[in-house]
């Protein structure tokens, strides 16, 4: 059976996307929200953790189109975390 994660709008086969969706949807708000460099570079460092999990995929195939999207979707997503881990390094 296929996972469909609507808030996306992508299908996973094996359920992975939506296992991590939503707590990167929360890291996410919690990056926005945070009141300190350290807080968000925690959420940050979290994100990039779900992000990871999804990018290595093991069930990856090039040929499908919800893949595709899952894996541009996580790359940017994992270059942002890593914007802000680098951004949060840089604040006093």
């Amino acid at each position: 059976m296929t996972s469909w994660c609507a808030s996306a709008g992508i299908l996973c086969p094996i359920g992975l996307y939506r296992k991590h969706e939503g707590e990167i949807a929360r890291l996410t708000d919690a990056i926005k929200r945070s009141s300190s460099a350290g807080e968000m570079a925690r959420a940050a460092h979290d994100m990039r953790h779900h992000v990871s999990a999804l990018l290595n995929c093991r069930a990856h195939d090039e040929h499908d189109v919800n893949c595709r999207m899952r894996r541009d979707l996580s790359t940017l997503r994992e270059k942002t975390a890593g914007v802000v881990e680098q951004m949060t390094a840089l604040s006093p």
